[in-house]
């Protein structure tokens, strides 16, 4: 039974999504409370794009996310690539990774972008110090 358990983890900026994926009656946790409750609306639209894709493999598994770093919308999108990921290791099909990969590259590749630090002595990351003249 133990072979049955799929762990993956999805990040995205600070945010370290880890999601664990047991067969059962399709209940999806996001730190330990169910995915209907959580809020944002659009982060949890964000986190049902790839059960919706999966179609039947999604109502026979049960999902525990736990996820932390980051601002909201960045927990939302590794928690996404967390799922996504578990969903097509699960399956074992090349058919769902396939279909992730048409709708949205970021299902199963993660963004590495990460924001640029600031330089030394200035306000931002890009932006120098003005200089007057007079």
């Amino acid at each position: 039974m133990a072979a049955n358990i799929v762990h993956m983890s999805g990040q995205r900026k600070k945010a370290i999504a880890r999601a664990t994926l047991k067969p059962g009656k399709g209940i999806i946790r996001i730190n330990k409370m169910l995915l209907e409750l959580h809020k944002p609306e659009l982060a949890k639209q964000r986190i049902m794009e790839p059960l919706q894709l999966a179609g039947d493999v999604a109502n026979k598994v049960n999902i525990n996310i736990n996820v932390h770093g980051g601002g909201w919308q960045a927990q939302s999108e590794a928690a996404r690539l967390a799922v996504a990921r578990s969903l097509v290791k699960f399956s074992g099909s090349k058919d769902l990774r396939q279909t992730f990969l048409d709708y949205d590259r970021h299902l199963v590749v993660a963004d590495v972008r990460q924001v640029e630090p600031s330089k030394p002595n200035n306000s931002k990351a890009r932006a120098k110090r003005q200089k007057s003249y007079r």
